[in-house]
């Protein structure tokens, strides 16, 4: 872990993508395959979790059932249909599936993502890069559950040759496809208050965020609190362009409204970290970059991006999707800050940046993301 100072810190983001499992369709190499996959899932969630269902929405039940395979059985190349109990649906031998059931109290069951193993290589560089970015305190991003997360700690952290850490803590989402947001500190920095907003809903009571927005208070040797907010909002991968996009500024407005809070209320060591999943250019994120004086690391002096702006894919400009933002406290205590890509897959030919001897494919490499960190003296 990183100690040069009697209380200093390095806190970091990243991003890890899964650890063991991931959902079929967001393996595959090429992202374009996948979208449409995940746009029918998304729409047949919806339409399935209605309270009552109208001839219009049966219909297209049975459309995109089709569409994501499940016109004859239960299971389909990336969608597992399960039904605990029937009343849902008839599977005619002749004939397109009728849904049978009038709403969605009449069936009981779920529609989720089928899952298969993480490349072995990849999890290992996951392993190495949180090793090497040697933080005291991460913030992951796409973690399964607690229990995957603690797995991966226990097992794969020793055989890179690092330290397991002292507290590993995700708290459950609603996202259904087992993306989560969590926090691993080392032994000197403990895990104290934590509080969930994944309850929290607008004005027309749908649920703001996508995964979480959890607060963790963190006390450092010194005795310290750090505030951490970690956060995944919207993605751009599926659904309509402008409903992301203003999903995604209501829950950065969201995320604001909690640091003004934490702030009214007296703590002034806050950090808001994750994948937003927007540019700062982005009006969607405006709420935060813009109307606090919350401040990205990437602004301040003496940070370090290896001349690439971005933090996903290409790390182009447009790329820059992940983000450390400090209070102004925490702004005045930062020493240093970079981004750490050698878990990425650095490009067939032209290689962008080093990157691990182990990453000789994209499907080997730890993470389409690279880690953020800073190091704050306390």
């Amino acid at each position: 872990m990183f100690f040069n100072a009697e209380d200093a810190m390095r806190l970091a983001v990243y991003n890890v993508e899964n650890l063991f499992d991931r959902a079929r369709v967001m393996n595959l190499e090429d992202w374009a395959a996948g979208k449409p996959v995940l746009d029918r899932f998304s729409e047949l969630n919806a339409l399935l979790g209605k309270a009552a269902y109208d001839q219009a929405d049966k219909s297209r039940m049975g459309i995109l059932m089709t569409e994501l395979g499940l016109g004859k059985q239960d299971q389909g190349p990336f969608v597992l249909l399960r039904r605990n109990r029937s009343g849902l649906l008839t599977r005619p031998r002749t004939g397109p599936l009728t849904i049978t059931a009038d709403g969605r109290a009449d069936w009981v069951g779920s529609l989720e993502l089928r899952d298969e193993p993480v490349n072995h290589e990849a999890v290992l560089n996951t392993a190495r890069v949180i090793h090497d970015v040697g933080a005291d305190v991460l913030a992951v991003v796409e973690a399964e559950s607690r229990p995957a997360l603690a797995e991966f700690n226990r097992i794969m952290m020793p055989a890179v040759g690092g330290t397991p850490y002292r507290h590993v803590m995700v708290i459950d989402g609603n996202d259904p496809r087992g993306i989560d947001v969590g926090l691993m500190t080392g032994w000197d920095h403990r895990i104290g208050r934590m509080r969930s907003h994944v309850d929290d809903r607008d004005d027309g009571d749908r649920l703001i965020f996508s995964r979480d927005c959890p607060l963790f208070e963190v006390s450092t040797p010194g005795g310290q609190i750090i505030t951490v907010l970690v956060n995944h909002l919207k993605s751009k991968g599926y659904g309509k362009p402008a409903e992301s996009d203003a999903w995604r500024q209501l829950q950065a407005a969201r995320v604001a409204d909690i640091y003004r809070e934490l702030v009214a209320a007296g703590q002034t060591h806050v950090a808001v970290v994750g994948d937003l999943n927007d540019t700062p250019d982005s009006a969607a994120l405006q709420p935060l970059l813009v109307a606090t004086d919350l401040r990205d690391i990437a602004t301040l002096p003496g940070h370090e991006d290896g001349g690439y702006p971005g933090t996903y894919d290409a790390s182009a400009a447009g790329n820059k999707i992940d983000y450390i933002l400090l209070s102004p406290a925490l702004q005045a205590r930062t020493r240093a800050s970079g981004v750490f890509r050698k878990g990425m897959w650095p490009g067939a030919r032209a290689k962008r940046w080093p990157a691990y001897s182990t990453i000789r494919k994209p499907m080997e490499a730890a993470s389409d993301h690279a880690a953020l960190w800073v190091d704050l003296d306390l």
